[in-house]
C-alpha cells in the first residue's frame, strides 16, 4: 500500500505525522512537493493526498483522492480519473477560520474605507474623516451556510449586526449562528432587505451565475457584496456596472471567473471594487495546516478500518 503527499506548504513536522501514520498499518507514505516532482514509478500509488490531475487522469490503481482544500468542482468532470470508482475527500472544515477571517477583514476595509485612507497617507496627504458604515445594525445576508459561512456568521455576531441571515440549498438552521435560514429559492426576497451579501457558496450547476444581473438589482442601493466562494456565482460584468453606477457602495472579490484575472480586465481600475488573489483560504494559516492533516489522519485511519470516509465528497452534488 503506498501513499503518496503531494504538497508544497507543509513542514516537516507534519510529514513526520503522516509517515508514523502510514507506518501502523505498514503502508509506505513517500513526500514531494509538486507533482512534477514524482517519478512515474510512484504512479502506482493507492492514496494521494494533494494535487495529482496528471496522476488520477491514468492511474487505475488509485482508490483515494483526498484534496487539501474545500472546493473540488474543478475534479468533477468525465475523464478526470482513470478509475472512476476512485472516492474523493476534501478538507471542508479546515478552512473557516482563515476565509471568516479574510471576510470580516474585506468588510472593516470597505465600512471604514481604509483603503482609500491607506493609499492617501502613503501620499503624504493627511485628509478629514468622511462617511464610513459600521457593521453594528448592519442586515447581513450569508449565501452559504456550510463551514465557511457559519465561521463567518459566529464571528460577524460579535460585531452586533441587526439580523444575520442565512441563505442555503436546505433552508435549515442548523448552527445556530443565524436569526434566520431561508433555501435559495426565497433570494429574491432575501436581497431587498440585505446591506451586506457574503458569497461562500462550492462550484456546482446550481450556483453558477447566481448572482445575476437581476438579483444584483434587487439588492438596496448603497449594498456590499464579498465572494470568498466561486467565481462562476456572480455576473461580473453586471457587477462592474452597479459599482461604477454606485447602485453597490463596494465590492470585495476573492475569486474570478478566471483566473488569474486578465490583465486587460476592467475590474482592476475599479476604485470601490477590493481584489484578492484567491488567497483567503490558502494553507499559509498555521490552524489551517494543523487541521487540514487531521483530517486527512482521520479518514486514513477510517480507510484502513473499513469505516465510511468522514469528508467523502458526493460526487453528483459536487461538494
Amino acid at each position: 500500500m503506498k501513499i503518496l503527499v503531494i504538497n508544497s506548504n507543509l513542514e516537516q513536522k507534519y510529514f513526520d505525522l503522516i509517515k508514523k501514520a502510514a507506518e501502523v498499518y505498514k503502508a509506505e507514505a513517500v513526500f514531494y512537493k509538486s507533482e512534477k516532482e514524482v517519478p512515474e514509478t510512484d504512479y502506482d500509488a493507492d492514496i494521494i493526498y494533494g494535487f495529482a490531475p496528471s496522476i488520477s487522469k491514468v492511474s487505475r490503481k488509485l482508490k483515494w483522492l483526498c484534496v487539501p482544500w474545500a472546493g473540488v468542482d474543478s475534479l468533477m468532470v468525465p475523464g478526470y480519473f482513470a478509475n472512476e470508482e476512485c472516492l474523493v475527500t476534501n478538507s471542508a472544515g479546515a478552512y473557516g477560520v482563515s476565509i471568516a477571517e479574510h471576510m470580516i477583514a474585506a468588510a472593516l476595509v470597505m465600512f471604514r474605507r481604509l483603503d482609500e485612507f491607506f493609499e492617501e497617507t502613503r501620499n503624504g496627504k493627511w485628509l478629514f474623516p468622511r462617511e464610513q458604515k459600521s457593521l453594528k445594525n448592519c442586515r447581513v445576508t450569508v449565501l452559504g451556510t456550510g463551514d465557511i459561512g457559519t465561521s463567518f456568521a459566529k464571528r460577524l455576531r460579535g460585531f452586533e449586526p441587526a439580523s444575520i441571515t442565512g441563505v442555503c440549498r436546505s433552508g435549515k438552521n442548523s448552527s445556530g449562528f443565524f436569526d434566520k435560514v431561508y433555501p435559495v429559492t426565497a433570494l429574491n426576497e432575501v436581497l431587498p432587505e440585505t446591506e451586506l451579501l457574503a458569497m461562500c457558496l462550492p462550484g456546482t450547476q446550481e450556483t453558477a451565475g447566481i448572482l445575476s444581473e437581476e438579483r444584483i438589482k434587487l439588492l438596496p442601493r448603497g449594498a456590499y457584496v464579498i465572494n470568498v466562494g466561486r467565481g462562476s456565482a456572480i455576473d461580473e460584468d453586471a457587477l462592474a456596472e452597479n459599482l461604477l453606477s454606485g447602485h453597490l457602495a463596494g465590492a470585495a472579490l476573492d475569486v474570478f471567473a478566471k483566473e488569474p484575472l486578465p490583465k486587460e480586465s476592467p475590474l482592476w481600475k475599479i476604485k470601490n471594487l477590493l481584489i484578492t488573489p484567491h488567497v483567503a483560504g490558502n494553507m499559509t494559516v498555521e490552524y489551517t495546516k494543523d487541521r487540514n492533516v487531521e483530517m486527512f489522519l482521520e479518514d486514513l485511519d477510517n480507510y484502513f478500518k473499513g469505516k465510511p470516509l468522514k469528508y467523502l465528497v458526493d460526487k453528483k452534488l459536487g461538494y
